[in-house]
């Protein structure tokens, strides 16, 4: 039992299990993989609990989802709605945002998280005022980040 606890498996093998453990009113937890959500969350690190979501997604929600696209699963959060009612979805560590998500595709809903060892409620005002700023200071993380690019390209 020790070795089936301690495997690492694909998500995709995993989400049916998590659906049926969040139908059932439970959460569920997992250590994702990536840097999309970087600062907050340290890829292979750190670890994510979710529940099932009490209807709709709200601003800002953090939400495991089915990226069809890709035939894939990622943590984004909500960061705008569409007249058909899908979501806009966008990674702390992304400028590039995903449109079309549905309620179908929500696995979960993040309720606290697990960084550097030390659990985070998404309801802190801490992580409020965290998950704001990142957002709303996106466009000069994107021309800082351009520089930066060019400034290497020449050194290189």
């Amino acid at each position: 039992m020790q070795e089936f606890l301690n495997k690492k498996m694909d998500l995709k093998d995993l989400v049916p299990l998590m659906r049926e453990q969040l139908d059932e009113g439970k959460t569920v937890s997992f250590v994702p993989k990536g840097n999309s959500m970087h600062p907050m969350l340290k890829g292979g690190e750190d670890m994510l609990i979710l529940e099932k979501p009490k209807g709709r997604l709200h601003m800002f929600d953090l939400a495991l989802y089915y990226r069809a696209e890709t035939d894939s699963y990622s943590v984004h959060r909500v960061v705008g709605f569409k007249k058909d009612k899908t979501y806009v979805m966008l990674g702390d560590n992304n400028f590039q945002r995903e449109y079309g998500i549905s309620d179908e595709d929500v696995v979960g809903l993040v309720t606290n998280y697990y960084h550097k060892g030390k659990m985070h409620s998404v309801n802190d005002f801490s992580y409020k005022i965290y998950r704001e700023f990142w957002y709303y200071s996106r466009p000069i993380r994107r021309l800082w980040r351009m520089c930066k690019d060019r400034i290497s390209k020449r050194i290189d």
